[in-house]
């Protein structure tokens, strides 16, 4: 089976797909294994994603970000401060409201599979530390082209940017831009903080990579095969999860030492701010029950 993802072979997401096709292959004796497409060789998130649903593409990673104009219940793991931690998140992704989501895209000609981290999304910038979304009115801060991140900026007083990830470190050295939003790796691999300097740990958004089978492939496996595949998935996450926590670990340490400063931050004004976005994204009955789900697996903070 083909299976492609757009990080570099480095990447966890990477590794993670590869050691899934190392189980399936030794749980199915041989008969099922995975050839992977590393670095965007085989295109866009958004274009492989469409090759996926109609079969020509096995496995695919992909962050949940492009599936939200699929389907508007994966748009809830990406509301702004829904999670009050990592913990969190993961036991939303690994219970029934992590699973209900998934099983939405089976009708769009995907299977979903299971969840990997993407960690917690925080704002950096060239001026100065964010202490309190006052800090941010009138700054322009680049963010993926969906419009539950723009509202989000948006509601925090700032101008929203929509922009390609290739394009954010030139922006930053031109001015165009004041700032952007990621994690602690994708700060470090892009070479953000070189520019950007002042790191302040919102962690506003923790929405996960998502890993996904062709419908068409999956029909076509042997109920056996099909728990071969969904086990050694499942099986998948927590490798993944050590990856990643180590690379969060390194990529922050990194930066540091580099000369960044980073800031933590009272996440209660942040929260309060974009809190309406919930009811303006999340309309359907299900998935307000779903967000209830989520909380009530969270803490006072959720």
């Amino acid at each position: 089976m083909f299976a492609n993802d757009t990080h570099p072979k480095d990447y966890p997401t990477v590794k993670a797909v590869e050691y899934f096709g190392d189980l399936i292959a030794k749980r199915s004796g041989g008969r099922l294994s995975i050839k992977m497409f590393a670095g965007g060789q085989l295109g866009s998130e958004r274009d492989t994603l469409e090759i996926t649903a109609f079969g020509g593409l096995d496995i695919n990673r992909v962050n949940i970000a492009p599936l939200n104009a699929i389907d508007p219940l994966t748009m809830i793991p990406s509301l702004p401060f829904l999670f009050d931690s990592i913990d969190h998140s993961r036991r939303a992704f690994d219970g029934a409201p992590g699973r209900a989501i998934l099983d939405s895209l089976g009708k769009y000609g995907l299977i979903g599979l299971c969840y990997y981290d993407s960690g917690a999304r925080s704002f950096y910038n060239t001026h100065g530390p964010i202490h309190s979304p006052d800090d941010m009115r009138g700054w322009k801060f680049r963010v993926q082209n969906s419009d539950l991140y723009v509202g989000m900026v948006k509601a925090l007083g700032a101008d929203a940017t929509p922009m390609a990830l290739g394009e954010v470190y030139q922006g930053l050295v031109q001015g165009v831009i004041d700032g952007a939003e990621n994690n602690w790796p994708s700060y470090q691999s892009e070479r953000h903080y070189e520019v950007a300097r002042y790191y302040s740990e919102t962690q506003h958004v923790m929405a996960p990579e998502v890993l996904l089978m062709s419908k068409t492939r999956w029909d076509k496996l042997t109920p056996g095969d099909r728990e071969v595949i969904m086990e050694s998935a499942r099986d998948s996450v927590p490798y993944m999860r050590k990856l990643w926590d180590a690379r969060v670990v390194s990529a922050r340490k990194e930066v540091i030492a580099a000369g960044v400063k980073a800031n933590t931050v009272d996440r209660a004004p942040f929260r309060r701010l974009t809190r309406p976005l919930w009811g303006r994204f999340v309309t359907s009955d299900r998935g307000r029950e779903l967000v209830r789900q989520i909380q009530d697996m969270g803490g006072s903070d959720a």
